[in-house]
Parts: C-alpha cells; sequence; structure tokens
C-alpha cells in the first residue's frame, strides 16, 4: 500500500522481494523500486519503477484516486526506474515530462520516449502549489541523473543517491532497531561500493551544492530501499565519508590458488597482520561473493592480493575481481602482491601493474616458486609493512 512522507506526499514504489542478482550485483535481501506522488494544486508523479511492476504502481495511484497526472518527473533513465515511462504515458497521455537535457535525449534513445517535456537544470523550480526545485546530479550515477527537492516539506527525491538494494515491508528507517540499521548501513555500503564508488569526486560536488544551497531536509527518499527521517544525518555522513576516501584500520586478503602454494602463503602474510596490530579479512576469491569483497576494500584502508600464474597471467578468479575493482576506481588504498608459479610467474607484476595504475600506495610484493618455504620471512613483512603503512595513513 502507499505510505505518506509528508502531507501530500507518497511512496507509491514497488518491492522486488525475489531479486539475486542486479546487473552483477549480489542483492540477497531483494529490493525496491521507489517512486512517490505529490498532490498539490497539481499531481506529479516523480519517478517510476521497472517494467514488470507497474501494475504495484498502478494499484497505489487507484487507491490514491488518481486519475489525471500533470507531470512526471525522470531523475534518471535506467531501466529500473523509468522503466514504466512508456507506461505511465499510455496510461495518463496529457501528462508532462519534466527531466533535464540528457534525460530527454535518454529516454529517446534507449526507450523511443518523444513526449511533451519540460527541460530543467540545477536551480529551476517547478510551482504545483508546492515548489519543487531541481538539482543536477551528473555521474551519481549516470550523466543524466538528478534530484528533486520539494521545498516547503523539506523533502529530497534524489534517484540512487542515499539507497540501498533492501526489501521490507518497512518503509522508514525509524520502524528499524538500531541491530537491523547495522545491516542496512551495510547495505548501504555495498550499493556505494559497487555502484557509486567510480564516481565519488560527483558525489563531493553534489554534497558540497546541497549545502551550498542551504536546503533543509527532513526526509530523504532515494529510489532504492529505505526512506530516511530519524537518521539522515548519518547517511549523509557517511557518504562524506566513502566520497572522500575515509576508510576503517583493516586489511582485505583477497587470493586464489591453484595447487594450494599460494593459500599456504596465506598464513605467512596474515601473521605479519596480526604481528602489526591490525584487523584484517580473508576473502578466497573463487568462492566468494565479489560485491561484498568490493564493500570491504572501499571500508578498509589496505589490500592485499595473492595469486599464482596461470598461463603467464593471472589465475581467472583473481583476473576477474581484479577487472571488477579496476572498473570502480578504489582509491587512496595502501597494497600488497604476493603469489606462486612453476614457470614464469608474471601475475604478481600483473597485480602490481593495476594497483600502480589505480595510483595505490604499493609497499611491495612476494613471489616465490613452487613452494613458500624459502619466503616466509618475506610473506610476513608484507603483511607487516602493508598494516604498519596502514596505521600510518
Amino acid at each position: 500500500m502507499h505510505v505518506e512522507l509528508k502531507p501530500g506526499i507518497y511512496w507509491v514504489g514497488a518491492v522486488d522481494w525475489n531479486i539475486r542478482n542486479f546487473h552483477g550485483y549480489t542483492t540477497r535481501f531483494g529490493t525496491t523500486y521507489n517512486a512517490y506522488l505529490i498532490r498539490a494544486e497539481k499531481t506529479v508523479l516523480v519517478d517510476t519503477v521497472k517494467a514488470g511492476f507497474e501494475n504495484q504502481l498502478f494499484e497505489k495511484l487507484d487507491a490514491l484516486g488518481v486519475d489525471n497526472l500533470d507531470y512526471l518527473v525522470v531523475n534518471h533513465i535506467e531501466m529500473d526506474h523509468a522503466g514504466s515511462v512508456k507506461a505511465v504515458i499510455e496510461r495518463y497521455p496529457e501528462v508532462k515530462i519534466v527531466t533535464n537535457v540528457r534525460g530527454k535525449n535518454g529516454l529517446k534513445e534507449a526507450y523511443g520516449i518523444e513526449h511533451d517535456t519540460i527541460v530543467v537544470k540545477t536551480g529551476d523550480k517547478l510551482e504545483v502549489g508546492k515548489t519543487l526545485t531541481f538539482i543536477e546530479t551528473p555521474l551519481v550515477h549516470w550523466p543524466d541523473s538528478m534530484a528533486t527537492y520539494v521545498v516547503e516539506d523539506k523533502v529530497l527525491l534524489p534517484n540512487d543517491a542515499f539507497g540501498e538494494h533492501y526489501s521490507s515491508a518497512r518503509r522508514f528507517d525509524d520502524e528499524f532497531s538500531d541491530e537491523e540499521m547495522g545491516v542496512i548501513f551495510r547495505e548501504c555500503a555495498k550499493y556505494y561500493a559497487n555502484i557509486v564508488l567510480l564516481y565519488s569526486k560527483q558525489v563531493s560536488k553534489v554534497l558540497e551544492s546541497i549545502e551550498s544551497m542551504g536546503l533543509e531536509i527532513d526526509v530523504i527518499g532515494p529510489s532504492h530501499g529505505i526512506i530516511w527521517r530519524k537518521r539522515i544525518p548519518e547517511i549523509v555522513e557517511k557518504y562524506r565519508g566513502w566520497s572522500s576516501g575515509e576508510a576503517e584500520e583493516r586489511v582485505v586478503v583477497a587470493y586464489d590458488s591453484m595447487w594450494n602454494h599460494t593459500e599456504k602463503a596465506v598464513k605467512e602474510v596474515v601473521s605479519g597482520i596480526e604481528e602489526a596490530g591490525v584487523d584484517y579479512i580473508l576473502y578466497r576469491l573463487s568462492v566468494s561473493d565479489f560485491t561484498e569483497v568490493m564493500t570491504d576494500v572501499m571500508l578498509s584502508k589496505g589490500l592485499i592480493v595473492g595469486s599464482p600464474t596461470l598461463n603467464r597471467e593471472l589465475f581467472p578468479s583473481v583476473a576477474s575481481f581484479l577487472t571488477y575493482m579496476k572498473g570502480l576506481k578504489p582509491f587512496n588504498k595502501v597494497a600488497g602482491a604476493f603469489g606462486s608459479y612453476g614457470w614464469s610467474g608474471e601475475a604478481v607484476g600483473k597485480i602490481v601493474d593495476i594497483f600502480n595504475e589505480l595510483k595505490f600506495d604499493v609497499v611491495g610484493s612476494v613471489r616465490f616458486k613452487f613452494s613458500h618455504d624459502g619466503a616466509k620471512d618475506d610473506l610476513r613483512e608484507l603483511g607487516r609493512a602493508v598494516a604498519e603503512r596502514v596505521k600510518e595513513s
């Protein structure tokens, strides 16, 4: 059923309880596709839902007695938000679309939609009985992304910003216990690490822009997950920290192994980390969820990656993860690499090359032929050195 955020502003989105993979991102708690209805002198729908869930949207609009829409604000054209724009237009043919110039072009390119459109930019206002103002947020996380702010009610509808993939019958953060919120904040970090991290500079600029505009915010209604009204300072502060590269004093050790030589070396690496008194988390990549690994990479100051050499290349699971990680461009990391080889031993150098490309602070690397017996001291020193640099950073 619909839920009221403020008088005349309603959540009318859809809950997807069963989705477990969102374009390669693991969604163990499902997700929501949040859309919002504003009823004043005019009736406004802000965003739609993923195609296939439009009946959930229309049922809520019907329950509110909506037989006409004046405006449809498209904050973002990605398929999970704009997938039902065409269905909304078919149902309410007199509706006018409100979006930015990239959104207008994107609706045509992605969906073939050419419709009566009002093009807006940052600072533009739309008077509907309430005042809507718009903030372009390019590359948070698509070029067309923007936010809608309801001035009188202090409600920010920022689309993908401040969201997480989490399905629930409860809509607001203050309906969850502190323990439950620990899980939700982890999902927020996971969402940021796997979707938004690449655009951290843009996130910082948007946060500065919101601050400079002096917007007072009572409610944040993102496009996925819960709606914020109690813990707004906490989620904003987390975004500020994540976008600036703040992380915890911890080392992620991510590795894989072919004949257990690299795996046996892990014991020495973590012994060195322990000697330095630093926390660590261990992932064997062939049995790990990359989205979880990436979350901990973002949240940790240190990263050590281990791989055997296979056919003069990285081991496939390690190569796959590093390719995934490189695309998200984590930053401000202290790093090290290690691994075994039998013939030529290129893998460790390839790991270091990727670290250098990402401008990580590479402390060192260790490679060894077959058994790590002769490299135990070097491996332990690698772990210790990374951990000590983490403490200094």
